[in-house]
């Protein structure tokens, strides 16, 4: 699994628990939480949901590490 994948099922699970947002919005290097205004809870929801797709979990001490499209594909590209 390369980069450009992790990252298109990290959006997946974006856009199905926030419907509201479209692919558009998502900027890679931008907050996920603050630019596209999912709080607290649904973000904890997109990380079960790629727990459960990619088989990685991220302890909470790592949520700051996740905060942007980018560095979230980087942080599951190197637990692969």
């Amino acid at each position: 699994m390369n980069m450009d994948e992790i990252k298109k099922i990290i959006i997946e699970q974006i856009l199905e628990i926030a419907p509201e947002i479209s692919e558009d919005d998502i900027d890679e290097n931008k907050n996920i939480q603050r630019s596209l205004e999912i709080d607290s809870f649904d973000f904890l929801k997109i990380l079960t949901a790629l727990n459960e797709k990619l088989g990685i979990e991220v302890p909470e001490a790592d949520y700051s590490k996740v905060d942007t499209l980018n560095n979230m594909a980087e942080h599951f590209l190197k637990q692969l």
